[in-house]
């Protein structure tokens, strides 16, 4: 403080004196602006002092209103392009402030004129309440917000929020995932980032709107359009129940693309709960049916001592306790481990488990990842299902896809190992790029998934796999068709079908792995195995992504494929 005789305030200011005339008329003026400055200052503070007095004295919510949005910030999402796959957009919430209403039957009245969803009868006593504070309707549109200011009513407003916001629509849902209201990540990604890191953030009271960078996954937005294009044409086309398809870099395991069928639209997802609505690829298991025959026919030659020429004999069913172990199309005679591939004999494959024994024949699909839960971004992922002890029908029956179940994905990681020089690379869908040498673990040898990729090529070429042979991308492949379970019995109009196929097979860059549950007949007489819809679509699918995906046709003849011309 300073006293009235310091420096600063004289008190010989305020006190009349004689003297000059002149000096008295400028002392007179000094003292008329000193006093309006005080005045001024005054009536400064006293503004002040109301504004807090008026603050203080409404609801915390009501003073919130012009300061703070509702909601927590989150990082965009973007694909390996840069593309927004989700973002924050701002909002306005309607609220009211029902001690300050005047008329509540007419506010009821004027805002059903604009918001005709909202219920006449619960609002109007929410209006009544005589509460400081109450939410009438959450993240309106900025058209339905200018609507109700023209309205005009006392005691309404509105407060910023933030909204997830997926520009692709149901494109990506079951990978993007979903936030609630208060825009908390629920599952998918969005929970992934919440889990990781942002739900730490934000207890440290850090991480407001626009301070994080975005986070990239590996997915590629266009490949992810087409590969849910052909799946929509796939369920129409053979009216099937559902379908599915992943696209998968052998080098890195980084997911490029990804859709399960039927899906939902993350901006509006109101059946995105429905049982219909798994994300069957990575959170639903399944009989993988003959693509299992991959690791059969692998496990074979890596550790059962087996060759491309070794002979099984396939000219009789294998009896299994009750059950007769049959060829759909059997050629009754002794079969080579390539045509046991290439026919698909489950007999064959049955004689290639035996040659290994139960307990290895388990370690085996144990090592290639295809009994245990696997492990991704994704908080969705099925535990495969399979007997608790394996015996020796278990392990007949597991050679060509039966008896266990597994997920998709899992199935087209285990592909991608045998195809990629025996190294398995773990599935994500966040860019990697030279991290995948140091994760990667070799299952299975090199000459072993030569001998691998030459029966791919061949069956893409000759076998049930030439409906997907593209030309100029040496595609190559392996179909499964498996009954489905319905009543506890296996039913034989009701498959589930899948195509595995990879590209280009002298140096396989990409997996590729379709899914089609329950599919009927094209056309009349036409049949329903993966053969012909599965593979198909997934042609389909590499035909109109291959340039996208950085892979260049070429159209040198291989017809006359040999092992050795695959090194």
């Amino acid at each position: 403080m300073y006293s009235l005789r310091s420096n600063i305030f004289p008190f010989s200011l305020l006190r009349p004196r004689q003297g000059n005339p002149s000096v008295d008329g400028e002392r007179k003026r000094g003292r008329r602006r000193m006093a309006i400055t005080m005045a001024a200052f005054a009536s400064i503070f006293c503004i002040i002092g109301a504004r807090l007095v008026f603050y203080g004295s409404s609801t915390p919510h009501a003073a919130d209103v012009l300061v703070r949005p509702v909601g927590a910030a989150r990082p965009d999402i973007i694909d390996r392009n840069g593309t927004i796959l989700a973002t924050d957009l701002r909002m306005a919430s309607l609220y009211a402030e029902p001690r300050r209403i005047v008329d509540a039957n007419e506010a009821v009245e004027k805002l059903g004129s604009v918001l005709p969803e909202l219920d006449y009868e619960q609002t109007y006593h929410k209006l009544r309440s005589g509460s400081g504070f109450i939410w009438l309707r959450r993240q309106l549109t900025p058209r339905q917000q200018q609507d109700v200011l023209a309205l005009g009513i006392p005691g309404i407003g509105f407060r910023p929020e933030i909204k997830r916001f997926y520009p692709g629509g149901v494109q990506a849902s079951h990978i993007l995932g979903l936030t609630n209201i208060d825009n908390v990540g629920l599952s998918g990604m969005e929970k992934w980032i919440d889990d990781q890191w942002l739900v730490d953030l934000r207890g440290a009271g850090l991480g407001g709107s626009g301070a994080f960078q975005p986070v990239q996954l590996s997915i590629d937005a266009r490949v992810q359009h087409v590969v849910h294009d052909e799946l929509s044409r796939a369920m129409e086309r053979y009216k099937a129940t559902a379908a599915g398809g992943v696209i998968l870099n052998v080098k890195t395991g980084e997911v490029m693309a990804m859709v399960s069928l039927p899906d939902y639209d993350p901006n509006n997802p109101f059946n995105a709960q429905e049982k219909d609505r798994l994300n069957r690829m990575s959170a639903g298991t399944a009989e993988m049916g003959s693509t299992i025959k991959t690791f059969t026919t692998a496990m074979a030659l890596e550790i059962g001592g087996a060759s491309i020429s070794t002979m099984f004999d396939a000219s009789a069913p294998i009896i299994v306790g009750r059950q007769r172990v049959r060829d759909a199309h059997g050629k009754g005679r002794p079969l080579s481990l390539e045509e046991v591939f290439l026919f698909s004999s489950n007999i064959g494959s049955a004689k290639e488990a035996m040659m290994v024994g139960v307990e290895r024949h388990r370690a085996f699909l144990e090592r290639m990842g295809l009994l245990s839960r696997m492990t991704t971004e994704l908080p969705e992922v099925a535990r495969p299902v399979q007997p608790k002890v394996w015996k020796q029908a278990t392990s007949i029956t597991a050679a060509f896809g039966h008896g266990f179940a597994t997920t998709p994905l899992q199935t087209a990681v285990g592909i991608a190992a045998i195809l990629n020089q025996g190294k398995l690379v773990p599935a994500t869908f966040i860019r990697r790029s030279e991290q995948a040498r140091a994760i990667a673990q070799t299952v299975v040898s090199e000459e072993t998934s030569r001998s691998m990729r030459y029966l791919y090529r061949l069956n893409g070429i000759k076998g049930s796999g030439r409906r997907a042979n593209i030309m100029g991308f040496r595609v190559g492949g392996k179909t499964g068709t498996a009954e489905k379970v319905v009543a506890g019995r296996y039913a034989k109009n009701h498959n589930f079908n899948v195509f595995a196929a990879a590209f280009p097979m002298n140096d396989p860059q990409f997996v590729v792995l379709v899914v089609v549950d329950d599919p009927r007949p094209e056309r009349p007489r036409m049949g329903i195995t993966a053969a012909s819809n599965a593979a198909p679509v997934a042609g389909a699918i590499i035909e109109r992504t291959a340039a996208m995906l950085g892979v260049r046709p070429d159209f040198t003849d291989d017809t006359q494929l040999t092992v050795n011309s695959l090194r």
